[in-house]
């Protein structure tokens, strides 16, 4: 399997920017490194004595490596720098001067109690962006909670709306309020870097894992707002969007079959040889099938009792219908399309001989597309000669006295 980082990959979008990531965990990270896989250079600074707690999590573990690390926080050079201090906070604003962009996912007023807030960074550059990534944002009532993505998918409302009604409500295996949250501090980055192109200056990215959690939620509000209908939870389908839904193959795989619009619906009906029910007056519109799901559902789980999922895939396909199927990861490491688009790369750990596959650069940009160069870090400190000596200027005698007394 060909990396990204061979042949046809071009200069990223990104490249020439400096990021300087302060964050822990997943949200500020993760938007550090999607600026990372577009070619930025991400410069992550960990605390001496409190590396990044991320670098201990997750199951696959070799030779002492956490490989959710790998992954997490490739295409980033890793610093230990403590901001506490004088110095630290010090050399923190050198690199500063230099960056484009400041990540960083601490609870508000905590840069401002080390005297970096960012009235003291734009005093120092005046054309810094700033994301912040918070639970509930930088002002507010709630402002100075703690917050995690499983809150802020409560309180926003997200998780009221999965899984079953005569069930707790329960959270995705993956932390996707944190996930949501990097994303949302990308967009803001990019249109304040895009901003500053006119204004010359740079600008504060205030995003709330609850907002980023609220955001994409479609028609909730209004639909609460303009008629007082409170969603809940589903199960395996959306209420009134039908049929859209899973179903149980013969060999026990599920597979998803979504053909609630009219044209797909009756192209459903003739591949399942049963046309006439796009005319019966329980399915013969949107409107109408969303009332008779129940029906609906249970006449396509008997079809597809029938058959295996390849069976209905190639059946469905060939028909125009949208389905495909449920897979795990098994699944997915050996998918043609995934395969064919770069989307499983092997991340190599800088100076180990070690690699672990990971998730490929999404989205693709045809002229300037991203690439994986490199895995995380295999320990926190790993690039402090190529910052502080090649980028700051730092020579032995300073470094050694930065490092006996804690500052790296």
């Amino acid at each position: 399997m060909e990396s990204t980082t061979e042949g046809r990959h071009r200069v990223g979008a990104l490249a020439g920017m400096l990021v300087l990531e302060l964050g822990t965990l997943i949200a500020g990270p993760f938007a550090g490194r999607l600026l990372g896989d577009m070619g930025a250079r991400v410069v992550k600074i960990e605390d001496p004595g409190r590396p990044d707690p991320l670098r201990t999590w997750g199951q696959g573990e070799r030779d002492g490596r956490r490989h959710f690390w790998t992954v997490h926080a490739r295409n980033k050079e890793s610093i230990t720098l403590d901001l506490r201090c004088g110095d630290g906070a010090a050399i923190f604003l050198d690199l500063v001067a230099r960056a484009d962009v400041v990540v960083e996912n601490f609870r508000p007023g905590t840069l401002e109690r080390w005297g970096l807030g960012p009235d003291r960074l734009h005093e120092v550059n005046p054309g810094l962006v700033i994301g912040r990534v918070s639970g509930y944002g930088q002002s507010g009532p709630h402002a100075a909670r703690a917050g995690y993505a499983s809150v802020a998918e409560g309180v926003s409302g997200l998780r009221h709306l999965n899984g079953f009604p005569d069930m707790p409500p329960p959270r995705m295996a993956l932390s996707l309020g944190d996930t949501l949250g990097g994303m949302f501090a990308v967009q803001g980055v990019l249109a304040a870097l895009l901003a500053r192109a006119t204004t010359g200056r740079g600008q504060v990215v205030d995003v709330a894992l609850t907002e980023s959690c609220l955001a994409v939620q479609e028609s909730v509000i209004p639909d609460f707002d303009a008629a007082g209908v409170v969603r809940g939870p589903s199960g395996t389908r959306l209420e009134g969007i039908a049929p859209s839904n899973l179903y149980r193959a013969a060999d026990g795989v599920w597979v998803i079959i979504a053909a609630n619009q009219d044209t797909v619906f009756r192209r459903l009906c003739d591949a399942m040889g049963r046309p006439g029910l796009a005319q019966d007056p329980r399915f013969v519109d949107h409107s109408a099938r969303g009332v008779h799901q129940d029906q609906i559902d249970e006449i396509i789980a008997d079809w597809a009792a029938e058959r295996t999922a390849e069976e209905i895939a190639t059946v469905l396909e060939a028909a125009g219908v949208v389905v495909g199927p449920v897979n795990t990861v098994a699944d997915v490491v050996r998918d043609e399309q995934f395969l064919a688009r770069d989307m499983l790369v092997p991340h190599t750990v800088p100076g180990v001989d070690d690699t672990v596959l990971g998730p490929g650069v999404v989205p693709v940009l045809d002229a300037t597309p991203g690439s994986v160069r490199r895995g995380g870090t295999p320990e926190p400190g790993f690039d402090n000669d190529a910052i502080y000596r090649d980028l700051l200027g730092l020579d032995d005698a300073r470094l050694a006295d930065l490092a006996d007394r804690g500052v790296i």
